[in-house]
């Protein structure tokens, strides 16, 4: 049996969605792209500890951050969606191994003759 090969970007996305802030500001950022200060008041944490959250999220590839057309001192983070369909993909395969033994035993208990 081989190892299985390590994904850096799901690893990434797995560690980032490890902390429940972090998946509270995907849930948010679904909704819309939201300032720095919205999403920390939103989880009632201070500005620093909501940046810290925001450069995870950066990083891993979670959001990307954008200025606002109005007022180009204005960062807007707003969701990006590939990292979550990779994962969802993977997930997707992960469940599929699970019903393979099912659906075998399954396709040959049909196969059986009743005696």
């Amino acid at each position: 049996m081989t190892a299985p090969t390590r994904d850096a970007p799901l690893d990434g996305t797995l560690a980032a969605l490890a902390d429940p802030t972090r998946r509270g500001v995907l849930e948010l950022l679904r909704e819309g792209p939201r300032r720095a200060g919205e999403l920390a008041a939103a989880f009632h944490v201070s500005a620093p500890a909501m940046s810290r959250h925001l450069r995870v999220l950066r990083t891993r590839g979670l959001v990307e951050e954008t200025r606002a057309e109005a007022d180009a001192r204005v960062r807007l983070y707003r969701l990006r969606r590939e990292p979550l369909r990779r994962l969802s993909d993977w997930l997707e395969e992960l469940g599929s191994f699970r019903d393979e033994p099912l659906d075998a035993l399954e396709g040959h208990a049909g196969q059986r003759r009743p005696s």
